[in-house]
């Protein structure tokens, strides 16, 4: 059994981490609107497909906690 500890992840882990998930992102968000190309969908249908995306959106709010979670760590140093 693994034990897991409480303390918060290094800037350095901050700033990977973010790196790594604004790079999925962006293969995401380049594979859904490729898809949406591919069947002819309109420019509104597209956007509005990745507006509401479940993926896309849970990302984005992760991106913002994890910002916010740099910013407040680099303010500190």
């Amino acid at each position: 059994m693994t034990e897991q500890t409480s303390q918060a992840p290094s800037l350095e882990e901050l700033i990977e981490t973010i790196t790594e998930l604004t790079a999925y992102r962006e293969r995401l968000f380049d594979d859904v609107v490729g898809l949406g190309k591919k069947l002819r969908l309109s420019q509104k249908k597209i956007d509005a497909t990745i507006n509401e995306h479940p993926e896309l959106t849970r990302i984005d709010a992760i991106l913002t906690q994890l910002k916010l979670q740099r910013d407040t760590q680099e303010s500190q140093t």
